[in-house]
């Protein structure tokens, strides 16, 4: 039983490992998804957002009439009521000393309802509203902008995790190479026809390319750790890859001119640096709103027991209102509203100059990205006809080899080529594909 119950465990551990680490079919269109819906920092973007819409529709909401109610319960202390004492020839004509005009009514009960309407701020509350609606939008921006980032940071360690998988491939087929070379040399060793150095070098070579072979499945686990953080799915899930290399050039004109005017046009940052600048530009007329008046209409309703404006006072509940508007304006308060507006200026000023800077950022971006598009493309086409030329090379050089007409070291020459020409293949694609993603990103797609 104890042997069956361990069997048992061990069968659901290495099942539970098995489920966990159960291989995931990925391409790039669902890494994309998969990092939209899990990102932490796009979740916290779009909370930026969130908060500056609130906070737009607060400025807003300050421009319309408010409504406010109170009540109050008042016990005053006990007081002689104030009363008109008659003289003793009155009294018997009236059959009273004495009249009470304002009683003593020690409970006091405040219901108050008040409306308050801004009629004119100086066009502070316009321009305050203005530049919260400017904040709002930048902020949206500035969320497309992440976006936009996440996507592309998706896609260089998608491309980089199929680099790592490709250098694996190109290595195992290195190493399986050197092996079947290492066994053409023992057998030609065996008869005498090769050197035990001969041997030796070869051995050497295939200790190399284990040692490389090595590395590459570290490199696989570290860019498979490094795409599952980035989507965020848990880091030891296997992946494999659906997407392959896309060869096809990303439409865009042959100007670079037209390039840069496109990003200056499109580019996320921009449009939102664009919106801080008239956010900043009302900032300017909200400052200056203290130069003017500030009129303000007031309305209140009264439900009190005793109201006070009904003579005599009675311990019953009686309503009033009023109506009045209010005029206020700044005569002198040291300057604080020419400094406010200096204030204003300057950051109306700094948000101009990084505006400026920031298109001529996007411009020298545009064009270094554009040119390394181009240099890519190259580097491909060389590449591919270095792979070609190299596999040539070696299969020619590998049937020489078997009929002895090549030397060793030319075998292990041409081996050593190949493997490097493949690699300097997948690398040249991989650059070329990242390159394309790039210009999507510059030119704000």
């Amino acid at each position: 039983m104890r042997k069956v119950l361990l069997a048992l465990l061990a069968f659901l551990l290495t099942n539970g490992t098995t489920t966990a680490q159960k291989n995931l079919p990925l391409s790039v269109e669902k890494a994309i998804q998969l990092a939209l819906d899990n990102s932490k920092s796009l979740h916290a973007s779009l909370m930026r957002v969130n908060y500056a819409d609130a906070k737009s529709s607060e400025v807003n909401a300050s421009r319309l009439p408010s409504v406010k109610f109170g009540g109050a319960y008042t016990r005053l202390s006990d007081v002689p009521p104030f009363a008109i004492s008659l003289p003793a020839s009155l009294a018997p004509v009236f059959g009273v000393n004495s009249f009470t005009l304002a009683p003593t009514i020690a409970n006091n009960y405040t219901i108050k309802a008040t409306l308050e309407q801004p009629i004119f701020t100086g066009f502070r509350l316009g321009a305050a509203a203005n530049a919260a609606e400017y904040s709002a939008r930048a902020a949206e921006q500035d969320h497309a902008k992440d976006k936009s980032e996440l996507i592309y940071n998706v896609k260089q360690a998608y491309w980089s995790l199929f680099k790592a998988m490709e250098f694996k491939k190109v290595v195992d087929e290195n190493v399986e190479q050197v092996k079947a070379h290492l066994n053409d040399v023992q057998n030609l060793l065996d008869q005498g026809m090769a050197t035990t150095n001969d041997l030796l070098k070869v051995q050497v070579q295939l200790s190399d390319a284990q040692l490389r072979q090595i590395e590459m499945n570290n490199n696989v686990q570290l860019a498979t750790i490094g795409l599952n953080n980035v989507i965020g799915i848990p880091l030891q899930t296997q992946l494999t890859l659906e997407s392959d290399m896309n060869n096809a050039t990303v439409a865009q004109p042959s100007d670079l001119n037209t390039l840069v005017e496109k990003a200056t046009t499109q580019r996320s940052e921009l449009k939102a640096m664009e919106y801080r600048v008239k956010a900043a530009e009302s900032g300017i007329t909200a400052a200056k709103g203290s130069w003017w008046p500030q009129v303000f209409l007031n309305a209140n309703y009264y439900y009190n027991r005793p109201n006070q404006r009904i003579q005599p006072m009675q311990d019953i509940f009686k309503d009033t209102w009023d109506v009045s508007i209010g005029v206020s304006l700044d005569i002198w308060n040291w300057g604080k509203t020419l400094h406010q507006t200096d204030q204003a200026s300057a950051q109306y000023e700094e948000a101009k100059d990084a505006l400026d800077q920031l298109k001529d950022g996007i411009a020298l971006e545009t064009t270094q990205t554009y040119l390394n598009l181009n240099q890519s493309k190259e580097r491909t086409a060389v590449a591919d006809k270095g792979v070609k030329q190299a596999e040539e090379n070696y299969r020619v050089t590998n049937r020489r080899f078997k009929e002895g007409l090549a030397q060793n070291s030319d075998l292990l020459d041409a081996e050593v080529a190949l493997l490097q020409a493949k690699t300097n293949y997948t690398q040249a694609l991989v650059d070329y594909e990242l390159a394309q993603a790039r210009l999507q990103k510059v030119l704000g797609e």
